[in-house]
């Protein structure tokens, strides 16, 4: 089976779950406790996704545009990949689903599936905001050297397997800023409302932090770096503070960037829930 099409399959496994929650969710009303929830099983996603492309070095050449030189195609193996990819899963009707986003949207294939309706939660808006690029740029410039090793092992096509795993796990957190905007206009709607109607975003960065929210979730994502990425041993403890990922890292990440782009994204969101 191709990388691609267990890729897919993959996919399409998760996107039966996920069907199956969202049409709970409507009948039940979408809750900020469901929403949070959502947000915690996803950190597990995002942990494992690095671990996982850990296990290789850089990889300079996959990222290299020199490096493949693919007919009809230009551009680095990288990109080819994460394109190919996304068409097949465009056309297994991943990108009807309002919690996926593409990174390269124009010119995708349509589904070629059923199309399954799934629960109007989002105002319309919600379908213009994509920052995809902010993650891409963020991925590869900021975090991808922070936490894999130097070298070359040859395994371009499965680096960009993992690269692309854990760009969508990490897009997927921060978009679903978007539903969580959402609940929390709902259900304070006298605030949000003169804040939006004034396009006021200090109002409304003040009202969406919670620092200890925030604190707690940093803190929550280090500890499951730590569960997940350590070395188990039989027969001692294992190698005591020698992870897979630094849980440090995990947690800058989360700090520094799905947190802050979450709150971006709803801003946006925010701002256009009126119109």
């Amino acid at each position: 089976m191709s990388v691609v099409m267990m890729l897919t399959t993959l996919f399409l496994l998760a996107s039966s779950a996920c069907k199956l929650e969202m049409a709970k969710a409507e009948h039940n009303n979408v809750t900020l406790e469901m929403v949070r929830d959502s947000l915690i099983r996803q950190e597990d996603t995002i942990v494992y996704s690095l671990i996982e492309r850990a296990r290789f070095p850089l990889n300079p050449p996959t990222y290299d545009p020199s490096y493949a030189s693919i007919p009809g195609f230009s551009g680095s193996l990288l990109e080819f990949f994460v394109k190919q990819t996304e068409a097949v899963q465009a056309k297994a009707g991943r990108y009807d689903n309002p919690e996926e986003h593409p990174f390269f949207p124009d010119n995708l294939p349509p589904s070629l599936v059923p199309h399954y309706k799934y629960p109007e939660v989002l105002h319309p808006a919600a379908m213009s905001i994509n920052i995809n690029k902010l993650i891409w740029d963020m991925y590869f410039n900021k975090l991808l050297p922070s936490f894999v090793s130097p070298g070359d092992d040859g395994n371009y096509a499965l680096t960009a397997a993992r690269d692309l795993e854990c760009l969508q796990a990490i897009s997927r957190r921060i978009h679903h800023g978007k539903f969580v905007a959402e609940v929390k206009f709902r259900d304070e709607r006298k605030d949000y409302e003169p804040a939006i109607r004034a396009q006021d975003r200090f109002t409304l960065t003040n009202l969406l932090t919670f620092t200890n929210v925030e604190e707690a979730v940093k803190k929550r994502v280090a500890k499951k770096a730590m569960t997940f990425g350590q070395e188990v041993k039989l027969g001692d403890d294992g190698d005591k503070g020698k992870y897979k990922v630094d849980p440090a890292i995990v947690s800058g990440l989360y700090a520094d960037w799905v947190i802050p782009l979450t709150k971006e994204v709803e801003i946006d969101y925010l701002l256009r829930r009126l119109d």
